[in-house]
């Protein structure tokens, strides 16, 4: 078994007991995009945190074990996206992502917003047009240092 086995694991059964990530994120106690993101495969749970993702989805000790595991993180199956939800993420990227760092820089200077100490709200926005999806990240900047 892998990590990418337990993500599987989880997936599954998440589906078959017809459990939500918000009720695992209330049990684990942190955030639904977190949480989310570490059953996915990207964040890295304690030994409390995988034991209770464990019971509430039936994996096996192997799999809790590995959820406490540092995970490669940021990898897709593709360079560029073909899910096309994801890939609405890439393509926002590269029409806007030279107007997120222009305005980044203007307001901060030179430097990156982390994607470490970061975290991301997202909900949906009722909309009578169509509801919407609205995704609120903060990410702490980090300037460039000189030496």
């Amino acid at each position: 078994m892998n990590r990418h086995d337990v993500t599987e694991l989880i997936v599954q059964n998440r589906i078959a007991k017809g459990i939500s990530w918000a009720e695992i994120a209330k049990a684990v106690g942190h955030s639904k995009e977190w949480v989310t993101a570490g059953c996915l495969g990207q964040m890295t749970f304690s030994a409390e945190q995988a034991a209770v993702i464990g019971e509430m989805l039936a994996l096996p000790p192997e799999a809790v074990k590995l959820l406490q595991v540092v995970p490669y993180k940021g990898s897709l199956p593709t360079s560029v996206p073909t899910d096309p939800l994801i890939y609405r993420f890439y393509e926002l990227i590269s029409v806007y992502g030279t107007t997120f760092k222009e305005l980044i820089h203007e307001e901060f200077g030179d430097g990156i917003m982390s994607a470490i100490d970061f975290k991301m709200d997202m909900q949906r926005e009722p909309n009578p047009a169509g509801d919407r999806v609205s995704i609120v990240m903060s990410g702490k900047f980090l300037p460039y240092k000189t030496y």
